[in-house]
C-alpha cells in the first residue's frame, strides 16, 4: 500500500476519505501541527473546511517539508509528488526541498532549537524514503541522484555522533537501487519480447491448417480460462506505476509546450496494457472466424460470452469489455445466421453492463459494486477489481482537461490534483491484489502466443463463412478502444450494441483538443 498509518510523525490529517474510511475526515486536526502558519510562505496556503485546495507552488512546496513539529500527511505526500510533475522536474522538485532543509537546518543551528536538529534529520530522512518508495523511477537520473546524495549528506552532518540517520539514509538508498535495477532489467526483458506489430504472436493471412488447435482445444471450462484471463491481467497491469499514469496530464500540458515536458518512454507500460486488451479482442474474432462448420462457430460464441460473463463475475472487467468488442467486431457481428443460432440473452445482460449511455453508467454502478466488495473482504479472490483500463484512462484524461491547474489568482488548483491522485491511488491499491487463481502455463502460452487473423484475413474468412451474398467486403477495424491520450488527440469508446438487422460495433469520438 502507498498509505499506511505513520504511527511516529506528527501529521495533518488530509486523506482520502472515500479510501480510507469515514473516520478519516480530510480535515486538519487539532495538535496535528498544520505547517506554520504564517511562516514563509504557507499563507499562500487556502483550506476550505480544514482541507488544503489551493496554494502557490512555492507555498505547496515548503509544506512538504517537515519541520521540528511538524510531518505532513501522508495522503499529501503522495499526492503532491505525483501531481508536482505536473509543474516542475521531479529533481528540480528535489533541489528546492533540498534548499529549504538547508535553511531549516541553519535556523536551528544558530536558534536556541539546536537540540531538535537530530529529530528534524530523522524526519527528512524519512519524507525521503517514502518519496524513493513511492516514486523510484523519480530517482532514475543523474541529477535527482546528486541532490539525494547532497541532502543526505547534510542531514548526515546533523547527527554525526549517531549512527541511527546514516544506517537509516544507507538502507534507503539500498533500497532504491535495488528497486531501479528490477525495473530497468524488467523494461530490457519487455523490449526483447516486443514484437513489431502488436505485441503478439504471428499474424494469420490465410487459413490456419485444420490440424490446428483452437481454444476449446485447450480449455473448454469457461471459469477456468477467466481465471487466467485474470491472471494475465493482473500480471501486465501490477507494472504500471502512479507516475505512468500522470503521464496522461503531463504528456498533454507539454502538448501546449509546458516547460515541464513528459517522459513519453514512461508510457510504454500503458500502451503494453493497451496492446494486451487489443490482442485479445483480435483473438476472440480470429477464433470465431476461423471455424468452418455453422454449429461449430456458434458454440464459440456462446463460449466466449460465458467466459466474459465469469470475467465480470471475478470482477475482470478489462477481459469481459476486450472479449465483448472482439464479438462486435464486423467480420463477427456479421454472421447473422450464426448469430441467429446463439442463445443471446447473456450477452444481452453483459451488453447492458457495458453500455455507453450516460457515461457508462451500467458499468460504473458494477464497478462501485466489486469495489465495495473488494474493501470488504475476506480473500484474495472477492478483491480483484480490473476496471476498463481506456474507461480508467479516459476519466483521468477529462478530469484533466476539464478543471484548470491554476486558478484566476495563480494558485495551483489543488482541490483537482487531490481528485486525480484519488482516483490513481485507488487503481494502484486494486493492482496490487495477488492472484488467487493457480497459473496454467499451457492456456496462458496459447492466449500470448496464438497466432491472429489480419484485419484482411479475418475480413476475408468473415464473409467467406457466413454473409449474404449482397454484403460488402467491410475491412476489420481495430478492436482499440481508441487512441490513449498520449498517442493522439482524441478518445475513442466502443458503443456496444446489436441492431435489429445485424450485430454491429459503433464508435463515439469524443474531442480531446
Amino acid at each position: 500500500m502507498f498509505l499506511e498509518p505513520q504511527e511516529t510523525m506528527p501529521q495533518t490529517s488530509v486523506v482520502f476519505s472515500s479510501i480510507l474510511g469515514p473516520s478519516c475526515s480530510g480535515q486538519v486536526q487539532p495538535g496535528m501541527g498544520e505547517r506554520g502558519s504564517g511562516a514563509g510562505g504557507s499563507g499562500d496556503l487556502v483550506f476550505q473546511e480544514g482541507r488544503l485546495i489551493s496554494g502557490s507552488l512555492e507555498a505547496l512546496m515548503e509544506h512538504l517539508v517537515p519541520t521540528v513539529d511538524y510531518y505532513p500527511d501522508r495522503t499529501y505526500i503522495f499526492t503532491f509528488l505525483l501531481s508536482s510533475r505536473v509543474f516542475i522536474p521531479p529533481h528540480d522538485l528535489l533541489a528546492r526541498v533540498g534548499q529549504i532543509c538547508l535553511e531549516q537546518r541553519q535556523q536551528l543551528e544558530t536558534g536556541s532549537e539546536k537540540a531538535k536538529l537530530k529529530s528534524f534529520s530523522a524526519k527528512i530522512v524519512q519524507l525521503l524514503k517514502e518519496w524513493t518508495e513511492a516514486f523510484p523511477y523519480d530517482f532514475q537520473d543523474e541529477k535527482a541522484m546528486a541532490e539525494l546524495k547532497a541532502i543526505t549528506h547534510r542531514v548526515t552532518q546533523c547527527d554525526e555522533e549517531n549512527g541511527t540517520v546514516k544506517k537509516a539514509i544507507a538502507q534507503m538508498t539500498q533500497s532504491l537501487l535495488l528497486s531501479l535495477a528490477a525495473r530497468s532489467q524488467l523494461q530490457e526483458l519487455r523490449e526483447k519480447l516486443r514484437s513489431p506489430a502488436m505485441d503478439k504472436g504471428s499474424v494469420l493471412k490465410a487459413k490456419p491448417p485444420a490440424t490446428q488447435k483452437d481454444i476449446l482445444g485447450v480449455c473448454c471450462d469457461p471459469l477456468v480460462l477467466a481465471q487466467q484471463l485474470t491472471h494475465i491481467e493482473l500480471e501486465r497491469v501490477s507494472s504500471i506505476h502512479p507516475e505512468d499514469l500522470m503521464q496522461i496530464v503531463s504528456h498533454m500540458d507539454s502538448r501546449d509546450k509546458h516547460r515541464c515536458r513528459g517522459d513519453l518512454t514512461k508510457t510504454y507500460s500503458l500502451e503494453a496494457y493497451d496492446n494486451w486488451f487489443n490482442c485479445l479482442s483480435m483473438l476472440v474474432a480470429t477464433e470465431v472466424c476461423r471455424v468452418v462448420k455453422k454449429k461449430h462457430r456458434t458454440r464459440m460464441l456462446e463460449f466466449f460470452i460465458d467466459v466474459a460473463r465469469e470475467c465480470f463475475n471475478i470482477g475482470n472487467f478489462n477481459s469481459m469489455m476486450a472479449i465483448i468488442s472482439g464479438m462486435n467486431l464486423s467480420p463477427v457481428a456479421r454472421l447473422k445466421k450464426t448469430w441467429s443460432k446463439v442463445k443471446t440473452a447473456k450477452f444481452d445482460v453483459l451488453e447492458h453492463h457495458m453500455d455507453p449511455s450516460s457515461n457508462f453508467c451500467n458499468y460504473r454502478t458494477a464497478l462501485q459494486g466489486a469495489t465495495q466488495r473488494s474493501q470488504m473482504a475476506n480473500s484474495s479472490r472477492e478483491k480483484i477489481v480490473i476496471p476498463v483500463f481506456n474507461l480508467f484512462v479516459k476519466d483521468i484524461y477529462f478530469l484533466h482537461k476539464i478543471h484548470t491547474n491554476h486558478l484566476p489568482n495563480g494558485h495551483v488548483n489543488f482541490k483537482k490534483f487531490w481528485e486525480i491522485s484519488r482516483q490513481i491511488h485507488e487503481f494502484m491499491t486494486w493492482t496490487q491484489v495477488e492472484c488467487p487463481f493457480e497459473k496454467d502455463k499451457k492456456i496462458q502460452n496459447y492466449l500470448l502466443t496464438a497466432p491472429i487473423y489480419s484485419e484482411e484475413g479475418e475480413a476475408q474468412f468473415s464473409t467467406a463463412a457466413h454473409s449474404p451474398p449482397h454484403t460488402i467486403h467491410v475491412t476489420l477495424t481495430s478492436p482499440h478502444l481508441g487512441p490513449l491520450p498520449w498517442k493522439a488527440g482524441l478518445i475513442t469508446i466502443p458503443m456496444l450494441h446489436r441492431g435489429s438487422s445485424a450485430h454491429r460495433a459503433e464508435y463515439m469520438r469524443v474531442g480531446c483538443q
